[in-house]
C-alpha cells in the first residue's frame, strides 16, 4: 500500500479498531462468565452488556469504513451481522441486498455512504444498499430528510464550503476513496428520498 495521506489515515483507523476490539471482547467474555456463575443478573449488567455489544458492532463497522481496504472479499453474512448488531431496534432500518461476497473496498465505500445518508435521516427511516453489475446504489427514504447541501455537494467534487466536523468526516473521505477506486459519485434527492450511486 503506497504511503499517501488517505492510506495512512486508513492504517490508523485499522490500528485503533484492532486495538479496541480486544478489550471490548474481554469485557463481553467477563460478562458471560459472570452470568454463568449467577452474578450477572440485574439491570446494571444488562445495560453493560448492551453497551458492550453496541461498542463491538460500531468498531467492526468502523474497521471496514475507516480501515485499510486491501483485496479481500466480505461475505453477505458478515456484513448483515454487522448491520444488524449496529441498527437493530433503532430508528433506522438498513437492508443489504448483495448476496455474493463483495470487495472490501466497495463495502468500505458503501459503509461510508451509509454514514453520509444517516446524517440526512435524524428521525430514522429506511436505507437500502444494492449492487448490480458493479454499480452501487444507496437509497434512503424517510418522512423527512435533513440534507446539508454544503456537505452533500462535497460528494460530487464541489469545493469545500463548510467546516468539516468529526461527525462528518465521511463526506471528506467518500470523494477521495471513490476517485481512488475509479468511481463517480452521483447524488439525487427530494423531500423524502435520497439516492447515492457510485
Amino acid at each position: 500500500m503506497p504511503m499517501t495521506a488517505p492510506n495512512l489515515v486508513a492504517l490508523v483507523g485499522s490500528r485503533i479498531c484492532h486495538d479496541l476490539i480486544s478489550p471490548i471482547g474481554a469485557i463481553n467474555n467477563g460478562l458471560e462468565l459472570m452470568s454463568l456463575s449467577g452474578a450477572g443478573a440485574g439491570p446494571e449488567m444488562s445495560l453493560i452488556g448492551e453497551s458492550v455489544g453496541n461498542a463491538s458492532a460500531r468498531i467492526r463497522f468502523f474497521r471496514i469504513a475507516f480501515g485499510a481496504a486491501g483485496d479481500q472479499m466480505i461475505g453477505q453474512t458478515e456484513v448483515c451481522a454487522i448491520l444488524r448488531d449496529l441498527y437493530e431496534g433503532g430508528r433506522l432500518t438498513v437492508h443489504w441486498r448483495p448476496t455474493t461476497p463483495q470487495p472490501r473496498a466497495a463495502v468500505r465505500l458503501a459503509f461510508l455512504g451509509l454514514l453520509c445518508c444517516e446524517t440526512a435521516m435524524p428521525y430514522g427511516g429506511r436505507l437500502e444498499i444494492a449492487q448490480h453489475q458493479g454499480d452501487w446504489s444507496l437509497t434512503a427514504q424517510a418522512d423527512r430528510l435533513n440534507i446539508d447541501s454544503g456537505l452533500w455537494a462535497m460528494l460530487s467534487g464541489a469545493a469545500v464550503t463548510v467546516a468539516l466536523l468529526p461527525a462528518h468526516v465521511q463526506f471528506g473521505l467518500v470523494p477521495q476513496i471513490a476517485t481512488e477506486e475509479g468511481r463517480k459519485i452521483i447524488v439525487q434527492s427530494d423531500e423524502t428520498r435520497l439516492t447515492l450511486t457510485f
